[in-house]
C-alpha cells in the first residue's frame, strides 16, 4: 500500500489542494465565464455556492480520503467494508479515477497551447498584431496536429516527471516551487495591469453585483464553475487527502483552500479584465479571451511581449500543479492494487491518458466534423469526452456527500473535523441536503439531450437511487446521535 506516506508538513495539504484546484479553471474559464455573464452578479452567486456546497463536499472528500488512508478507488472498497454499506458506493473512487482520467487526456492538450503562447510572446511573435491577426494566429494553432501532439506531450511529460518521483521529492518539492512562483508571477501582472490597464473599469466590472442581468444559464454556470474549480468528484482531493496528518483541521483547511483558489480567480480575473478594458477590447469573448483577446492587449502595451510571456508561464505552472493531481489518483490505484513501483504505474496512466488527447488533438483539424461522434452524440470526440466528465465529476460529488452525509457516524465525523457540535450539525445539514440538492440541480440542468432525454433520465434514476441508499443509514446514525 502506498499511502502509509503522509505530507512533510501541517501546510502541504493545503498547498497540494490549492495546487489542485488553482488552474485552468482560475486563469481561463472563471474570466471568460464571468465575462460572458456580466460580471459582478456571476461572481456573488459563484461565492455563495463555494461556502453552500463547495466547502462541504470539499470536507466530505477530505474525510474519506484521510479515514481510509488509500488511493479513492482502495480506500471506497476499504470504507464500504468497515461500515458495513453496499459496495455500490464504490462506484465514487472508480468515478473520480475516470474523471481525473479523461480530464488529463484533454487537460494536457489545452494547457499546451499555453507553451505555444510563452514561445510567441518571448520572441516577439505577436508584436504589432491586429484583431484578425490573432484570431488568425490561435486558428492556425487549432488546424496544427503535428504542434498539439507535440506540446500535449511535453506537458503530460513534465507532469508525469513529478508525480513518479514520488509524494515527498516529486509532488511536495514540485509544489514548494511553483506555487509562490505562481502568486508572485500573478501579482506581477496585476501590477502590470494596474499600470498600463483600466483597473477602475476592471473593478466595476468585476464587483457591481446586478443579480437581474444573469441568466438562468448564467446561474447554473456560476454553480458549476464553483464546484469544478475546487477540484470536487475527481478523485484528487480523496487522494491527497490519504496523506494529510490526522492532527489538521479539516474546517480550517477547507475554508483556507476555498479562499486562497477563489482569491486567485479574483486577482486573475482584475489583471485579464484591467488589460482587455485598457484595450477598449470585448470582455465577453469567451473561451478565445486568454488565447485571442490577451495576447491582442499585450501587443498594444508597452513591454507587453515580455509580461505576456511571464503570463503565459504562469498559467503553464497552474496547470502542472493541477495535472499532477489529476495523475495521482489512478496512479496511487495502481501501486496499491498490483503493487507497481511508482514509476511503473505513472507510466502506464500517463502513455494510456496522452493517447487519449490525441482524440481531443484531432477534434480541432482533422476529426472536426463528420465523425462517429458527430452522428451520435452531435460533438467532437472532445465535447463527447468533456461530456462524459460532465456528468462523472458532479455525480462523484453527489455521492461523496451523501456517503459522508449518511454513512460516517457522528464519533467518527467528529474525531475528524475536530469541531464543535453546532458546526458539525450546519455541515451536517449542508452535506446531507443543501449540497446535494444543488449539485443535482445544476448536473441535471446542465447536461445537454442525449438521444432526447435519455441522460438526464439516468443521471434522475441514479441520483433517487442514491437518496433512498442514503436513507438506510438514518436510524442507526439516528440512535448515536
Amino acid at each position: 500500500m502506498s499511502t502509509h506516506n503522509v505530507w512533510t508538513h501541517k501546510g502541504t495539504f493545503l498547498l497540494a489542494a490549492v495546487g489542485s484546484a488553482v488552474g485552468l479553471g482560475n486563469l481561463w474559464r472563471f474570466p471568460y465565464l464571468t465575462g460572458e455573464n456580466g460580471g459582478g452578479a456571476f461572481i456573488l452567486v459563484y461565492a455563495l455556492t463555494i461556502f453552500a456546497v463547495g466547502i462541504p463536499i470539499l470536507i466530505a472528500e477530505i474525510m474519506l480520503g484521510r479515514n481510509s488512508r488509500r488511493s479513492p478507488i482502495m480506500g471506497m472498497r476499504f470504507l464500504t467494508r468497515t461500515h458495513k454499506t453496499s459496495r455500490a458506493w464504490e462506484s465514487i473512487g472508480w468515478l473520480g479515477a475516470a474523471s481525473a482520467f479523461l480530464i488529463l487526456s484533454f487537460y494536457s492538450v489545452i494547457a499546451g497551447w499555453a507553451i505555444h503562447y510563452t514561445g510567441l510572446m518571448l520572441t516577439g511573435g505577436m508584436t504589432e498584431i491586429d484583431a484578425a491577426g490573432a484570431r488568425q494566429s490561435f486558428d492556425d494553432l487549432l488546424a496544427s496536429p503535428s504542434l498539439l501532439t507535440l506540446y500535449h506531450t511535453l506537458f503530460i511529460a513534465a507532469s508525469a516527471l513529478i508525480v513518479a518521483l514520488g509524494i515527498h521529492k516529486g509532488i511536495e518539492n514540485g509544489l514548494r516551487l511553483l506555487m509562490p512562483s505562481l502568486f508572485v508571477i500573478l501579482l506581477v501582472v496585476l501590477g502590470y495591469g494596474a499600470i498600463v490597464g483600466d483597473i477602475g473599469a476592471a473593478a466595476g466590472f468585476l464587483f457591481t453585483f446586478n443579480l437581474a442581468d444573469l441568466s438562468l444559464e448564467g446561474w447554473l454556470q456560476a454553480m458549476g464553475q464553483s464546484f469544478f474549480t475546487l477540484s470536487l468528484g475527481m478523485g484528487a482531493i480523496m487522494a491527497y487527502g490519504a496523506y494529510m496528518p490526522g492532527e489538521s483541521s479539516l474546517t480550517r483547511t477547507a475554508f483556507a483552500i476555498a479562499i486562497v483558489d477563489t482569491a486567485v480567480a479574483m486577482v486573475a480575473g482584475l489583471a485579464i479584465f484591467s488589460l482587455v478594458f485598457g484595450s477598449g477590447l470585448n470582455p465577453g469573448e469567451g473561451p478565445g479571451l486568454m488565447f485571442v483577446t490577451l495576447p491582442l492587449a499585450f501587443a498594444e502595451m508597452p513591454g507587453g511581449a515580455l509580461v505576456g510571456g511571464v503570463f503565459f508561464i504562469l498559467v503553464l505552472g497552474a496547470a502542472i500543479s493541477s495535472s499532477i493531481s489529476l495523475i495521482e489518483p489512478v496512479a496511487a490505484f495502481l501501486v496499491e492494487r498490483f503493487d507497481m513501483t511508482r514509476p511503473q504505474a505513472v507510466t502506464i496512466m500517463v502513455i494510456a491518458s496522452w493517447a487519449l488527447g490525441l482524440l481531443t488533438v484531432v477534434s480541432f483539424n482533422l476529426w472536426a466534423e463528420g465523425t462517429i461522434f458527430h452522428a451520435l452524440f452531435g460533438r467532437s470526440a472532445f465535447g463527447f469526452i468533456e461530456l462524459l466528465t460532465n456528468i462523472f465529476m458532479p455525480l462523484g460529488g453527489l455521492l461523496i456527500a451523501l456517503f459522508a452525509g449518511w454513512a460516517l457516524t457522528h464519533s467518527e465525523v467528529m474525531k475528524e473535523m475536530h469541531t464543535n457540535e453546532r458546526w458539525f450539525l450546519s455541515w451536517r445539514f449542508l452535506v446531507r441536503f443543501v449540497a446535494p440538492a444543488a449539485v443535482a440541480f445544476v448536473f441535471l440542468r446542465s447536461i445537454p439531450q442525449v438521444e432526447g432525454y435519455l441522460i438526464p433520465a439516468i443521471g434522475a434514476m441514479v441520483i433517487v437511487g442514491a437518496f433512498a441508499a442514503g436513507r438506510t443509514f438514518l436510524a442507526d446514525d439516528s440512535q448515536e446521535l
